[in-house]
């Protein structure tokens, strides 16, 4: 078995996180990927630091091409290539993610319980995380750092619930050790908080690869999967986690792909696998046959 890992997802932002099962006090992404690479490389699992970039159907198989010219086939694939979250980089952000500041309402909204909370972002994209994280407190602000344009609609729900908008660039972020002080703003305004999130909108789906293999996409994007299986439409061609349709939480992409091991073990090992995939596909024609 070969993982080809291009080292740039989620969890390598992340600096803590809290909603999973045995970690009380949190886990970083960089602990929890680092424990799941020794794990995986003691059952004999290759790890290959490399960034896939094409995606072929090769016979019965499929060829993977990655950025330094190399080529990699196989008779079973796995998608796991992720969101790729759209974060300023002038913000300087980083060493926040997971700790103070954070990207999930439905995540990681109860961190901000009762607190004041600064929605960092752009747009109607920053005003709906702001609307949605009203349910967690009444103290938020939200400041359209990159002064998109608001729907009036957005502009009135903000008045209604209460929420502060500001339109002013960011030009600060005060933390000490991740921990969120607050921002200064161009107008020289310093805003004092302790936690915050961030919704800058234009988040990208990494389903390229899926769509160079023909396989199904939702209108977002999002790769379609059986949800019994998380095979795609295409046979023998599996995604899991972020890049497809749930609530992109790290235990849930965790379940995805012990769920899609347990049906592509199946394919290799039973006689009959393909009469098994395609009942458990509950009448889905898949492609390939």
């Amino acid at each position: 078995m070969l993982l080809l890992d291009a080292r740039g997802g989620r969890s390598t932002l992340c600096r803590r996180y809290h909603n999973l099962l045995g970690w009380p006090e949190g886990i970083s992404g960089e602990s929890l990927l680092r424990s799941g690479r020794t794990q995986a490389e003691a059952l004999g699992v290759q790890l290959l630091q490399a960034e896939a970039v094409k995606a072929e159907i090769s016979g019965s198989g499929f060829d993977i091409h990655t950025l330094a010219g190399e080529t990699y086939s196989a008779e079973r694939l796995l998608l796991a290539t992720g969101v790729q979250d759209r974060v300023p980089a002038d913000l300087q952000l980083r060493e926040c993610l997971g700790t103070s500041i954070y990207i999930c309402p439905d995540c990681d909204g109860y961190e901000i319980k009762g607190r004041r909370a600064l929605v960092l972002g752009a747009g109607n994209a920053g005003a709906e995380m702001a609307l949605v994280l009203r349910y967690w407190t009444t103290d938020i602000i939200y400041i359209n750092h990159e002064k998109q344009k608001l729907d009036n609609e957005k502009i009135s729900l903000l008045n209604q619930q209460g929420i502060l908008y500001m339109e002013e660039q960011i030009v600060g972020v005060d933390h000490r050790q991740g921990a969120l002080r607050g921002v200064r703003l161009s107008s020289g305004a310093y805003i004092e908080a302790a936690c915050g999130f961030i919704a800058f909108g234009g988040n990208k789906v990494q389903s390229e690869l899926a769509r160079q293999l023909g396989v199904k996409l939702l209108d977002n994007h999002h790769i379609s999967v059986d949800a019994r299986t998380k095979m795609t439409d295409i046979r023998h061609l599996w995604a899991a986690g972020d890049v497809t349709a749930h609530s992109e939480q790290a235990a849930i992409a965790m379940g995805d792909g012990a769920q899609a091991a347990i049906w592509i073990h199946k394919s290799l090992v039973h006689p009959s696998s393909r009469l098994l995939i395609q009942s458990a596909l509950s009448g889905r024609k898949a492609k390939g046959d």
